[in-house]
């Protein structure tokens, strides 16, 4: 029997709704069809009790639940006799209806009771218990219900899904019609899951002109939006614009009529900015008027991104005040905790503490094994001393771990720290600490500073009060935040602030190739690479397939003894997501290798990506609102919460069927359920890019190395890799590669000005 032969169709009314997953709209029912009851599942989000409705699918046996029918295409039917009428309005699918009144409805107005229902509700006060107003609600009901099932017909011959539809239509309406004729591109910006490209296929389809305006000025927003998704806080009009020709496939003509419509609606900002050179090739401004010797760029802004920045700076500025101390009673303290806790600081160390103590903003820099931590334990000491309260934080959850660890004293994540909850939408966050409701810390001091994006410096900024110390730790020379802005690089280049750069690598951190190596690397000194190394090993080989093979034994059977941890604890960090040792490439082999399949562990296939109970995975983007709790050894919730955040890891711990959804166990015993509709936010984690490696510290690291881009496989890259390693770094590739990337001081240019906006008080 062919595909097409199994499929069936079958006719019946909802008897019953055993499960719906309210996420993804995934429904398991009993059907009454001819006198037996069938169960049935799929993606079913808004058929409620009572209803009657044709489907087309095929039956299919589950190991567990027996035969179900799954329903691929289906269509409600309004009932046709008084039987089905009565049933339908007494299965609870209108609200303020129960089987008593369904029936005093149907003996009053028999096959005519839906006709009067929505035509002339007015009627229905003649029975009893139905007032004026119930009747209103009740035809309210009836006809919601009938829109619903005409918009989402109407929206599926657009390609459009119908948990999407009726997303969809819950914003719009009966609006959506003129929506669809006039401009799709406003579901843009207004439904979540709609982006540019599928506005554009809709648009498309609907006959909307390939150069309309409404279709320009999206695309160009669209291209903006990238750009923040590249780190960028702005881009020049001219790569905006040619950005945009290269996206629509139209001429450039009418793009700046477009872009001033979108400055007039204050959803864009144009800025003239004076550019000069420098390192990194950020905007070093100090004038917002032309001059003849200066070139000029016009920046082009998403509204919110241009007064984020603009009010960054000024917040930065009003906390950045000094206080009036005495220097050498200061420094006694400084020594007698130096002598309490037997450790000698070297002189910028010292110098750290003092600013600190005098500064409200301040930030401590410094490559591994300079000092950093022991400098913050004394700031602690100190500050302990003085009766004030420290908050301690780290951007992610394994950063905040291991300051924790480091200090004997409780850090959290900056966005715990901030009580994140999700916003409105579920797509941005809501804080419970803002300005109405700041932080309520003397000193607060953020570790990792290199991976805070602008999105996350705003929001911290905006509970810190004016006259509370903020001190921000980091390592300038890694690679910048994931997220858009370079905040760390910015506010240490606009010199307005008290910076202290710690450079002397302390004896026992000399031991350590790690840490040596590294250093040479940021000096652009290529390492010795004879293995004679206790912790940096280099294994020259040229063939991807072999420095696989190495891999793969490096990581399950080699080194968990060598550096006494777990294989999954070791982690294999490469430049890129595609090729050959790109991250896709690598996690299919691996998984097969370091979690082979067994008839023990349940799997699931997304699009063309396996799931398995045991996979290591990783958390690909901020969701607010996603619940987690803590589970204990048998199962017992105890603190619950929301949050998980890009870049967080866990393992797979369950894949339920029935339900619909796999289960991750991340750092801390935090359990967070998955609707099966929600796994574009997970992908496997035995690889994972340098850049999503930041803040993270793992027993052992493990770096395939081939030839790549050129503007990726740079110093910064490679020296972020190596510094991720606590106790073993293994690289195995091509060492002239290696050489080439400690060469390459070419970054990634990063659209950012808040070094400008910090230079220019007045402005901001």
């Amino acid at each position: 029997m062919t595909e097409a032969d199994s499929r069936t169709s079958v006719r019946g009314y909802v008897e019953h709704i055993v499960y719906r997953n309210e996420e993804n709209g995934y429904t398991v029912l009993h059907l009454a069809a001819d006198g037996e009851e069938i169960t049935c599942v799929g993606s079913l989000p808004f058929l409620s009790e009572g209803e009657l409705i044709e489907a087309s699918g095929r039956f299919t046996v589950h190991v567990s639940y027996g035969e179900q029918f799954q329903i691929e295409h289906y269509q409600v039917k309004m009932p046709d006799d008084e039987v089905a009428i009565e049933r339908y309005l007494g299965s609870g699918a209108v609200k303020g209806v129960g089987s008593a009144l369904a029936a005093r409805i149907v003996r009053r107005f028999g096959k005519d009771s839906l006709r009067i229902i929505e035509q002339e509700p007015e009627r229905l006060v003649a029975i009893k218990g139905i007032s004026e107003r119930k009747a209103r609600e009740i035809a309210a009901q009836v006809e919601e219900k009938k829109d619903l099932r005409e918009a989402i017909m109407f929206l599926t011959q657009y390609g459009i899904s119908t948990a999407l539809a009726v997303r969809i239509f819950s914003i719009y309406g009966n609006e959506i019609y003129h929506v669809i004729q006039e401009n799709p591109y406003r579901m843009a910006d207004d439904v979540t899951g709609v982006g540019f490209r599928t506005a554009d296929e809709i648009a498309r389809r609907a006959g909307i002109r390939a150069d309309s305006d409404f279709r320009i000025r999206s695309g160009m927003l669209y291209v903006l939006g990238q750009a923040e998704g590249e780190g960028h806080i702005y881009l020049p009009k001219e790569l905006l614009f040619s950005k945009a020709v290269e996206l629509l496939g139209v001429s450039p003509d009418g793009m700046e009529e477009q872009l001033m419509n979108l400055v007039m609606e204050r959803r864009v900002v144009v800025k003239r900015l004076s550019a000069g050179e420098g390192a990194g090739a950020d905007l070093f401004p100090f004038t917002a008027e032309p001059e003849d010797d200066i070139q000029m760029i016009d920046a082009v802004y998403l509204a919110a991104m241009y007064h984020m920045e603009r009010n960054t700076a000024r917040m930065l500025h009003d906390l950045n005040i000094s206080a009036q101390i005495d220097e050498n009673t200061v420094l006694e303290q400084i020594r007698r905790i130096e002598k309490r806790t037997k450790v000698t600081l070297a002189q910028h160390q010292r110098e750290a503490v003092l600013e600190t103590v005098r500064s409200g903003l301040m930030v401590l820099t410094g490559g591994p094994g300079t000092g950093k931590t022991t400098t913050i334990n004394t700031m602690i000491a100190y500050f302990e001393e003085e009766g004030l309260k420290i908050a301690l934080a780290a951007p992610t959850g394994r950063a905040a771990k291991r300051m924790t660890e480091a200090t004997g004293h409780e850090a959290k994540t900056i966005h715990r720290l901030l009580e994140v909850s999700g916003g409105a939408d579920g797509g941005t966050a809501a804080f419970g600490k803002d300005a109405s409701d700041p932080l309520e810390a003397d000193v607060i001091i953020v570790d990792e500073m290199s991976m805070v994006d602008a999105f996350l410096m705003y929001a911290l900024l905006n509970a810190v009060t004016v006259g509370t110390r903020l001190v921000m730790v980091g390592d300038v020379n890694q690679l910048p935040s994931v997220g858009p802005g370079s905040i760390l690089k910015d506010i240490i280049e606009a010199g307005f602030c008290k910076v202290v750069c710690l450079t002397q690598v302390f004896r026992q951190s000399q031991e350590s190739d790690i840490v040596m190596n590294a250093h040479r690397i940021h000096m652009g000194e290529h390492p010795v690479l004879d293995n004679k190394s206790r912790d940096f090993f280099f294994l020259k080989r040229q063939d991807a397939n072999m420095i696989i093979s190495n891999t793969i034994q490096l990581v399950s059977q080699k080194l968990p003894g060598y550096v006494h941890a777990a294989a999954n604890e070791i982690q294999v960090l490469t430049p890129t997501r595609k090729g050959l040792l790109g991250v896709e490439r690598l996690n299919r082999i691996l998984q097969q290798y370091l979690n082979p399949p067994s008839p023990r562990k349940r799997e699931y296939t997304k699009g063309d990506i396996l799931f398995r109970e045991g996979d290591k995975v990783m958390q690909i983007k901020n969701n607010y609102q996603i619940v987690w709790e803590i589970r204990g050894r048998y199962g017992y919730a105890g603190d619950s919460g929301t949050g998980v955040f890009n870049g967080d890891m866990g393992v797979i711990r369950e894949i339920n069927e029935a339900l619909q959804q796999i289960t991750v166990e991340f750092d801390d015993h935090r359990y967070v359920d998955y609707p099966f509709g929600g796994l574009d936010e997970l992908e496997h984690a035995y690889a994972v890019t340098i850049h999503k490696s930041q803040g993270s510290e793992y027993p052992a690291v493990v770096i395939p190395l081939l030839a790549g881009p050129r503007m990726l496989m740079n110093r910064n890259l490679i020296y972020t890799a190596i510094t991720r390693a606590k106790s073993c770094v293994t690289i195995v590739g091509d060492p002239e590669v290696f050489g080439q990337m400690i060469d390459n001081t070419r970054q990634q240019r990063r659209y950012t000005s808040l070094r400008y906006w910090i230079c220019n008080p007045m402005l901001a």
